[in-house]
């Protein structure tokens, strides 16, 4: 099994060391990596691997039965053995703008459910833009407006944001009704990983995030779009200061 080294609060470290447990021409299995495998709407990272007698460029990242496979491309040099140290090297450009991304998204989903009483019922983080689905919600260009405000009025108190392992119990007793779909975390995920935006919102989530909102810097709310009866995807996109 992969540790995830990066949970619950390292999400900013992107160059460490591991040991290969499993490697073939399209893959490797670390024991341990701060690479981040897709999920829970964030994209994978990307990256470099490198050992004695090869080096290869990480494409994809996935989970696969509790391992990560780190997917590569171009593999210079033999494949490596297992028990073989590997240096892991993460895009930290590309780390650093979906950390800002994947906070962002939290705000805006938080403002959203006090201002207009819509639950988050799906997102997509993406490098240069993401996208949240709301339910019930039917918005017009007022209500766009109100959200890009209220959500950049939030950034700009720069609250600190906490990673943390905390009780279940806890969690679902903290967690706003339509917050998140807590019942989807099997009840054997106890406990679970959490993401703390000063008193504003606690979300469980195993995604990267930045340390304070000032990192984040500010949202542009680009698009609106029906997904049928009740349902209103917002896009919006970072913008510096």
């Amino acid at each position: 099994m992969t540790d995830l080294r990066y949970l619950p609060d390292a999400d900013d470290v992107t160059d460490f060391e591991a040991t290969v447990t499993e490697a073939t021409e399209d893959y490797v299995v670390l024991d341990g990596t701060y690479f981040y495998p897709e999920g829970g709407g964030q994209p994978a990272d990307r990256g470099r691997l490198s050992w004695d007698g090869g080096r290869a460029e990480v494409r994809d990242v996935r989970k696969n039965h509790g391992d990560v496979r780190h997917y590569v491309e171009a593999i210079e040099g033999e494949v490596p053995l297992v028990g073989t140290t590997a240096r892991g090297v993460v895009d930290a450009d590309r780390r650093a703008r979906l950390r800002r991304m994947h906070t962002a998204q939290h705000v805006v989903s938080r403002v959203v459910l006090d201002e207009f009483d819509a639950a988050t019922a799906g997102n997509q983080v993406g490098v240069d833009r993401s996208r949240i689905d709301f339910e019930p919600a039917d918005f017009d260009d007022a209500d766009l407006a109100t959200i890009e405000a209220r959500t950049n009025a939030v950034i700009d108190d720069d609250l600190t944001v906490e990673k943390a392992e905390r009780p279940r119990e806890e969690v679902e007793a903290e967690t706003p009704e339509g917050r998140t779909q807590l019942d989807l975390i099997p009840d054997h995920v106890d406990p679970l990983r959490v993401v703390t935006i000063g008193d504003f919102d606690i979300c469980p989530c195993g995604g990267t995030h930045v340390d304070s909102l000032g990192d984040v810097g500010q949202i542009a709310v680009t698009n609106r779009e029906s997904k049928g009866e009740d349902v209103e995807r917002i896009e919006f996109e970072l913008v510096e200061r």
